[in-house]
C-alpha cells in the first residue's frame, strides 16, 4: 500500500508538471504587470516562456471604460519569437487592462490578463 502511494506521488510529480512546461506563459512585461508608470508608454512589450506562432497570437489593451487603445497590430519580434510588441495610442492617466492569447510553436494556446496604471 505504501509503495503504491509513493509510486503514484512520483508519477504525479513527473507527469503532472510536464504540461506547464509546454505552454507559453507570460514571463514579464514592460510596463510591468500591476505597475504604475508616470509616463504613458507608446509601446507595450510582452515576453513569453516559449516561442510564439505570430499568425495565431494576439494582444489587446483597453482603458477602464473598455475603449481599445492598442493599434490592433501586435507583432511577434522577428529575431526573438517569445517577444511581442504592441503599439499604443496616446494614453491618459488611468488603469489599462491587457488581454493576451498566444499559440506557442509547440501548438499549445494560453491566455491571460493583467493591468497597469498611468499615474496623473
Amino acid at each position: 500500500m505504501k509503495r503504491t502511494v509513493i509510486i503514484t506521488a512520483l508519477c504525479s510529480a513527473l507527469f503532472g508538471a510536464t504540461p506547464a512546461r509546454t505552454h507559453a506563459m507570460l514571463d514579464h512585461a514592460v510596463p510591468a504587470v500591476g505597475s504604475t508608470v508616470s509616463t504613458a508608454p507608446r509601446e507595450l512589450l510582452l515576453w513569453f516562456t516559449q516561442d510564439l506562432e505570430p499568425a495565431f497570437s494576439r494582444v489587446e489593451v483597453r482603458s477602464a471604460n473598455g475603449t481599445r487603445i492598442d493599434s490592433g497590430k501586435a507583432r511577434v519580434d522577428g529575431s526573438n519569437l517569445n517577444l511581442v510588441h504592441v503599439s499604443l495610442r496616446g494614453l491618459s492617466p488611468g488603469i489599462y487592462k491587457v488581454s493576451w492569447h498566444v499559440l506557442s510553436t509547440d501548438t499549445h494556446t494560453t491566455e491571460g490578463t493583467f493591468t497597469f496604471q498611468v499615474s496623473k
